[in-house]
């Protein structure tokens, strides 16, 4: 098994970790603008946008692809 995830740049990365570093790096408000998601602009929390990511397969394939640029960007 895990030769099939060698190559999987988010194999081990929670969602959480994810959404906890976009957040230190854009902040909230930043990160509104560059993912329009109510979950994050409306009384945004890493709980109640977990709860909606995990519901919602396209925003959370958003926030991967932005958390994948944002760690190609640091590096």
């Amino acid at each position: 098994m895990a030769e099939a995830q060698k190559n999987n740049p988010l194999h081990g990365v929670t969602l959480q970790a994810m959404l906890e570093h976009l957040v230190d790096v854009y902040g909230w408000e930043h990160l509104s603008q560059k993912i329009n998601l109510n979950c994050f602009k409306n009384n945004p929390s890493i709980k109640s946008s977990l709860t909606f990511l995990r519901r919602t397969p396209w925003a959370r394939d958003k926030v991967e692809h932005l958390y994948l640029y944002t760690r190609r960007k640091i590096r």
